[in-house]
């Protein structure tokens, strides 16, 4: 494993940002009358992916906290995976963008996982 010498050099910062970003671009359509509800959530939600990877990051000397940041980054994608939900059974967005948010934070839960059953190799030596 190569070591990155910031977190936004990880893939999985990068991609989670990537996503909130697209997510708030999305959200910008969603009717006025969820902008404190639905659309303050997904976007909160979805920031604080690569926020927590980012803290993650900086707390890697610590492995019991590295760990619990990095399911702290587990548990706001899922988040954001409910808030997509809640968005497709509103009408706010359609099937496609739908699956296509779904499989990208399935991925994104997926290197936080890896990250956290690894988390001795994340120590830096």
């Amino acid at each position: 494993m190569s070591i990155a010498k910031s977190y936004k050099e990880l893939r999985v910062y990068k991609k989670s940002y990537d996503a909130a970003m697209e997510i708030f671009e999305l959200s910008k359509d969603f009717p006025q009358s969820e902008i404190y509800s639905l659309t303050s959530q997904i976007r909160k939600s979805s920031r604080s992916v690569s926020a927590n990877i980012a803290e993650a990051f900086r707390r890697k000397i610590y492995p019991k906290s590295f760990i619990s940041k990095i399911n702290e980054c587990e548990a706001e994608a899922t988040e954001t995976q409910n808030w997509i939900d809640y968005s497709f059974d509103c009408g706010y967005i359609n099937q496609n963008v739908r699956d296509r948010f779904y499989h990208t934070y399935d991925e994104v839960i997926g290197m936080p996982v890896n990250m956290r059953l690894t988390a001795d190799k994340w120590k830096p030596r």
